[in-house]
């Protein structure tokens, strides 16, 4: 898909009705990655929550090439906002984005490692076993940030957590 293809589909989330909105996350889902680039940066200029939402939705139907460019923009916009929706698309993403994101929990940056914890919550049952492996870490901070992270994920988590590093 062109590049001028892609920006109109991606004007369209914004602007668009509901069928219109629809049928462009499905068009740029089947671009794949070259929708990528378009998709996160709308994510991060728009203000419109309700367009961000369907960005998120057409990064987390991409899936793994979305993985690094998201996590660097988290790293690099602040907007809380745009953060938790590109959160939302990498705990969509699911278990392809767990390593990375786990090696994105070294940030210096709290707020980015709590969006970073919430996209593995949202990841849910695929995450336990690296987290659970994180346990084991000679980092004390990634040990500390798998422990609460397994917490917040409730009995399944819990139960990780209670046995240890694997």
């Amino acid at each position: 898909m062109r590049e001028e293809e892609i920006a109109e589909q991606v004007r369209v989330l914004a602007q668009g009705d509901l069928a219109a909105r629809r049928s462009a996350v499905k068009t740029l889902a089947a671009a794949g990655g070259t929708a990528v680039p378009a998709l996160v940066r709308f994510m991060a200029e728009t203000d419109n929550d309700d367009a961000r939402w369907y960005a998120a939705v057409a990064l987390a139907r991409i899936g793994p090439p979305g993985i690094d460019p998201l996590i660097e923009a988290i790293g690099k916009n602040s907007d809380v906002r745009f953060r938790r929706y590109a959160a939302a698309a990498l705990g969509h993403i699911g278990g392809p984005a767990v390593r990375p994101l786990i090696a994105a929990l070294s940030t210096k940056d709290p707020s980015a490692r709590g969006f970073f914890a919430q996209a593995l919550c949202r990841v849910g049952k695929a995450a336990v076993p690296a987290l659970r492996a994180a346990l084991g870490s000679a980092d004390p901070d990634m040990r500390q940030y798998a422990a609460m992270i397994l917490w917040q994920m409730g009995e399944e988590g819990i139960d990780a957590l209670m046995s240890g590093p694997g």
